[in-house]
């Protein structure tokens, strides 16, 4: 149902999972085996994996805690996107990538919930594309101190949410890692 015409295939967004974003993320070895398990179930349904890597002040590029997790590996062929905002079609070659493969519909998986999940789920929704969010494969760190919820409740509210939006055209969508389809 993307508004994206031509675009009737499907992609596997994963999105920082990098050994300093998900280093005290709650949950984060269950998240990772998630990701992991659906890395390898796109990759034989021959769906794009489509890898995002943050780089910022905090974050920076080449060093150890920039590099993704050592549990997620990925190929050559597939696309790596390097981003320095939290919404991953911000200054990037995502669209161009997503272009290419004919992609019209994301699922998205990785990190942080409260920062760069949220800003490229609805980036990409407010772009034509349907997206779904794969419920228990995104995580986040604790800002509690800073005044945010828990992150339990960050992840749970973003799942809530998420799976309500909607707008002409697109579907916004939340499943768990078994629910997860690559078929349109």
């Amino acid at each position: 149902m993307t508004t994206l015409p031509d675009r009737p295939n499907t992609a596997l967004i994963v999105l920082d999972v990098q050994r300093g974003v998900v280093e005290g993320a709650v949950g984060r070895d269950s998240v990772v085996a998630n990701i992991a398990t659906l890395v390898d179930r796109a990759r034989r349904a021959r769906t794009p994996v489509v890898w995002i890597q943050h780089a910022d002040d905090h974050l920076v590029e080449g060093s150890d805690a920039w590099q993704y997790v050592p549990e997620l590996v990925r190929r050559s062929r597939e696309p790596l996107v390097h981003k320095h905002y939290g919404d991953a079609f911000e200054e990037t070659t995502l669209e161009a990538e997503l272009a290419k493969a004919a992609v019209g519909r994301l699922v998205v998986v990785g990190a942080q919930t409260d920062e760069c999940i949220r800003s490229t789920i609805h980036g990409a929704f407010v772009r034509g594309y349907d997206v779904t969010l794969v419920a228990d494969a995104h995580t986040t760190e604790d800002l509690t101190e800073w005044g945010a919820p828990p992150p339990e409740l960050v992840i749970a509210h973003t799942n809530l949410y998420w799976g309500e939006h909607t707008a002409p055209g697109r579907t916004a969508a939340v499943v768990e890692t078994s629910g997860v389809s690559f078929s349109a």
